[in-house]
């Protein structure tokens, strides 16, 4: 990685506006995955402010930030549109309750069978996917056509500029101070111009924003509508209520659904009477969990919800969502816990994080959240923006609640450009550009790793699933290879005794490698099996040498095992029956031992 994550000690006013900072970019990201799931933004906002404030105080890794993901999103959105919002409270919490139970049982440290090369690839393709995310905010509303088009003209070039002047400042600021993060001086600075062009009027908005530059409060309602045309695309057999342009106005209304057709360039009722009482020509208001972050303090989701019945059929309805939200989560913040490990050059505790976020978890479901888990991106900026102890964390997620409560109108007007440059900051800083250069410097089997994992990251945009292939065919390459690496040392000492010593592990690969160094018919009467240099590691080693036992005896010749390691006992005693061999501490003596017959 390029060094903008300096190394620093954690203080209270660096943890302060850095978290400050990371609560500005949290603000799109919990929206934008708040629609992936098919909830309301608000929803997405206070999973962000329960999921960051308790792994941040209680969690294994000082200066992580997690909230509301798209990998969780991802799997909510099915469960929220097959079953309903209201499985969402108790397939969150079940989430919560599994990673707890991991943490206990102590199962974070799993994480180190991660190999280097996943790491690699992990980390590449993030940063390429954090990238591409980014061009999203280049676009908007075609109310013609309902889809998403990229700007062009003025607006574009507009876009272009504010997020290179973004950029400039992040990278020139720490060459003159670091009393402020650059990040938030840049974020400031870029809002501040942006409100001026916009009050300026020379560059004209489009029919959805009069802003000619964008903002977040652009981008709400941009997502908003985006959403409620693409639901009224999919107007059969739903009983919603969804809003769609005047261009949709012959759409089926002769079933009994409360639709109402509205245009989206002024809010008004353009289709016939419907059973929801609106005439043509009417106004109407888009609703205001979903053009707005502002709302009051979060409430309990079973005191306004009605809940689905406590039964079997609802534990298996929730179950295979709440495995998989549990697993994902884990996944990713282990990983990330793991990358912030090696930027700050300290270790965090991955049980404890995963008891944590369980727990938030927990509490995120009790007030009808989506859930959450580490968020990789504002992470890093966490880390380039001085922020290392818990109270970043802490700040991130009381200051996103203040924008909730007290400062919506403000956060609207924050450029999209300035959050994108800034996040175009964190991918540069991210990526390992070193890699480039490893095809002929590391073994082609781990660069290939590193490649699958992260074309699997970008194009499934699936960072869980890309680590475990990842691990999966590390180990098998890691098989593979062992399996060629047994081999034997073979002598005859003064009895007349052959003696075979092994080199290299004895395992399931490498079992028909080990049948094929002997050959019992040549050998003469008494054999030994020297174990010096080799271990004993599953039930295929066993069962080998069983069958290796077998056939000396069925040609009437003694074989001994000597030097077997405290391990190798070890699953020689818990095979029983299963495995008859003598052991011998010294095959000179021919002292054998019946220790399992």
């Amino acid at each position: 990685m390029l060094n903008f994550f300096r190394a620093t000690t954690a203080n209270a006013k660096d943890d302060l506006l850095s978290g400050l900072t990371v609560a500005l970019a949290l603000v799109p990201e919990a929206v934008a995955f708040a629609f992936v799931a098919g909830v309301s933004p608000l929803i997405g906002l206070y999973s962000a402010f329960f999921i960051g404030l308790i792994t941040a105080a209680f969690g294994g890794r000082p200066g992580m930030i997690s909230g509301a993901t798209g990998a969780m999103a991802v799997v909510i959105v099915g469960l929220v549109s097959i079953h309903g919002l209201e499985y969402l409270f108790p397939a969150v919490i079940l989430c919560g309750l599994f990673q707890v139970i991991v943490g206990i049982a102590r199962l974070g440290k799993l994480i180190r069978m991660v190999p280097h090369s996943v790491m690699l690839g992990f980390v590449n393709g993030l940063a390429i996917v954090i990238g591409m995310a980014q061009l999203g905010s280049f676009k908007t509303l075609d109310v013609s056509t309902g889809n998403l088009v990229y700007l062009s003209g003025p607006r574009l070039y507009v876009m272009l500029g504010l997020v290179a002047l973004t950029m400039l400042i992040i990278y020139l600021l720490p060459k003159l101070t670091r009393a402020l993060p650059a990040s938030l001086v840049a974020i400031l600075s870029v809002t501040l111009l942006s409100v001026a062009i916009n009050r300026s009027g020379v560059i004209e908005g489009d029919e959805l924003s009069p802003n000619a530059v964008a903002t977040v409060g652009d981008m709400l309602r941009t997502n908003s509508r985006a959403s409620q045309m693409a639901k009224a695309k999919k107007t059969e057999g739903e009983d919603s209520a969804v809003v769609v342009d005047e261009t949709l106005a012959n759409v089926d209304t002769t079933s009994n659904q409360a639709v109402q057709l509205v245009n989206l360039q002024n809010d008004t009722v353009v289709g016939p009477v419907l059973n929801d009482g609106k005439e043509p020509g009417e106004t109407v208001a888009i609703s205001e969990s979903e053009s707005s972050i502002s709302g009051g303090l979060p409430t309990l989701f079973f005191l306004e919800h009605s809940l689905p019945s406590l039964s079997l059929q609802t534990l298996w309805i929730i179950l295979p969502f709440s495995l998989t939200l549990a697993g994902v989560g884990l996944i990713e913040s282990l990983m990330t816990l793991t990358l912030i490990d090696e930027i700050t050059e300290t270790r965090g505790r991955g049980n404890r994080e995963c008891v944590g976020q369980g727990a938030a978890n927990i509490v995120c479901g009790l007030f009808g959240g989506m859930g959450g888990c580490a968020m990789i991106g504002q992470s890093l900026i966490n880390v380039n923006s001085g922020g290392r102890g818990r109270l970043s964390g802490i700040t991130a997620a009381v200051c996103l609640l203040l924008f909730i409560l007290f400062l919506a109108p403000w956060i609207e007007q924050i450029p999209m450009a300035a959050l994108v440059g800034v996040m175009f900051m964190v991918v540069i800083g991210t990526f390992e550009w070193a890699s480039l250069k490893m095809v002929r410097r590391v073994p082609r089997s781990d660069f290939a790793v590193m490649l699958l994992v992260a074309g699997y990251t970008v194009f499934m945009h699936d960072l869980a699933t890309a680590v475990i292939l990842g691990v999966i065919v590390s180990a098998c390459v890691f098989a593979w290879q062992h399996a060629t690496h047994l081999g034997a040392e073979i002598q005859v000492n003064e009895f007349g005794s052959k003696i075979y010593q092994l080199h290299g592990p004895l395992f399931f690969a490498s079992a028909a490698s080990f049948k094929e160094l002997f050959n019992v018919q040549k050998d003469p009467d008494d054999v030994v099996i020297d174990f010096y240099y080799t271990r004993v590691y599953d039930q295929s080693g066993l069962e080998a040498i069983n069958g290796l036992a077998e056939k000396y005896e069925a040609a009437g010749k003694r074989l001994h095992l000597t030097h077997l390691s405290d391990e190798c006992r070890g699953l020689l005693d818990k095979a029983g029956d299963l495995v008859e061999v003598n052991l011998s501490e010294d095959p000179q003596y021919h002292v054998a031992t019946d220790r399992l017959g």
